[in-house]
């Protein structure tokens, strides 16, 4: 049976204790579990026993019974009691790879449905999806002032979700059955903008024919909020200034005020103290609209977020593009984790969509994200015993570089005997003086 799976790490157990002390230790994935063990291998009680127990230390762990061809129900039985899946003898090494590679299919399929459900309950935000520290205290401050109705400025990155976090402000609180209104201040050219956000009379202008209300007045009881409110004009950050202080307008060509009662959030990725220092921004104007300010950090800086929103996203682009059950293969976890994500949510979006559609077969790999980066997956492995190996080796690569190759030198700066030192050069491969001869 060791012979069929080359590329997997295969651990032998010969009765219950020591297949317990194997799952202890390296947690394995699949068990294929033979009924007959000792002290009886003519019986399947021993077999059972282990069955139970391991689905007790282990209940992820996908365990496929072997039985003989008589002993078909104790297959059934087993399966019945917790087993995946079962496999009769003769060894047929085509029929069992098929089998056990089905399982390790299972468990991964299992452990990325628990982390994409655990993903979406880790935010109590709707559309945010978080389990970093660092975003979890956001959410944590969003329920705090969501009810209290203050001006809230939100700084971050683009793509960072700053509208997630305005619209999660806007549904926690007293005004979530009124309207959200979302307006970019960068998108819209100054001459223009005025107009749509306080709306203009009859007349007012060329092309004027009709009364027109603003984006504020039309948002009367809700939230309105102005992304890039860095990029307003100065002209208009006074008439902002105005309505903040007083909550009243004046339409374009209009002498009448207009109380309205709108709740404003703002957000920009600029520095604004920087702006009020090179005379681009008001510094009374900053005061009003921060009376409660967020910081955003980017997705880089999200201990774990980006693997998890990556899930999320592959989720969804499977459903919409009719490819049920895409996932991610290890490097491409990998290289999530790794890569910097200059332009953050929004970049991954469009990595993940374009992956999506790329990918051959139901596996997502480094290669169909294209990222630009190179990825170090070694520094992402849990496994403990492939950590200590891969640094093992390094270490000895540098004492050998160090040494120039003499072997007594070698083994005293990593304080062991030159015996062990041969062993363990020949245990990973590495070249040294003896085998360098040019």
């Amino acid at each position: 049976m060791r012979w069929c799976f080359e590329d997997t790490e295969v651990y032998i157990a010969d009765d219950r204790e020591s297949a317990l002390s194997h799952l202890r230790r390296v947690e394995p994935q699949v068990v294929t579990l033979d009924l007959g063990l000792p002290p009886d291998p003519g019986g399947s009680s021993e077999g059972f026993a282990l069955l139970d127990e391991i689905l007790r230390l282990a209940p992820n762990t996908k365990i496929i019974v072997v039985t003989g061809r008589e002993e078909k129900e104790n297959a059934v039985k087993a399966v019945g009691n917790g087993a995946c899946d079962f496999y009769q003898k003769p060894l047929d090494a085509d029929i069992l790879s098929f089998v056990v590679n089905r399982a390790f299919r299972l468990y991964e399929l299992e452990k990325e449905n628990i982390e994409f459900n655990r993903s979406q309950q880790s935010s109590t935000l709707k559309g945010l999806i978080a389990n970093s520290p660092q975003m979890l205290k956001i959410c944590r401050t969003v329920e705090k002032i969501a009810p209290a109705d203050v001006t809230t400025l939100i700084l971050g990155e683009t793509g960072t979700g700053k509208e997630v976090i305005a619209k999660a402000l806007h549904d926690l609180s007293p005004r979530c059955d009124k309207a959200f209104s979302a307006i970019n201040c960068a998108a819209i050219p100054e001459n223009l903008l005025e107009s749509e956000l306080f709306g203009y009379e009859k007349g007012a202008f060329t092309g004027a024919n009709q009364t027109k209300k603003g984006k504020i007045e039309m948002t009367d009881g809700g939230t309105l909020f102005l992304d890039e409110i860095g990029d307003m004009p100065m002209p208009l950050q006074a008439k902002l200034l105005r309505f903040l202080q007083e909550r009243v307008i004046e339409r374009v060509g209009g002498v009448r005020e207009i109380p309205v009662d709108v709740r404003v959030v703002c957000a920009t990725h600029q520095d604004i103290q920087n702006l009020i220092s090179m005379g681009d921004f008001r510094e009374d104007l900053y005061y009003r609209v921060s009376e409660i300010t967020l910081n955003i950090p980017p997705l880089k800086d999200r201990e774990g977020d980006a693997v998890l929103i990556a899930q999320s996203l592959l989720h969804n682009f499977s459903n919409q593009l009719d490819r049920p059950n895409l996932n991610f293969t290890d490097d491409a976890i990998g290289a999530i984790r790794e890569y910097s994500w200059p332009g953050n949510v929004r970049e991954m979006i469009n990595k993940v969509k374009r992956a999506a559609i790329m990918a051959d077969g139901k596996r997502v790999t480094a290669e169909d994200l294209e990222l630009s980066e190179p990825c170090n997956t070694t520094d992402s492995v849990l496994n403990l015993r492939q950590v200590r190996e891969t640094a093992e080796k390094h270490a000895i690569q540098h004492a050998l570089q160090i040494a120039q190759y003499n072997m007594a030198q070698t083994a005293r700066l990593l304080g062991v005997t030159r015996p062990t030192l041969y062993n363990l050069t020949d245990k990973y491969k590495l070249a040294t003086n003896e085998q360098n001869t040019d």
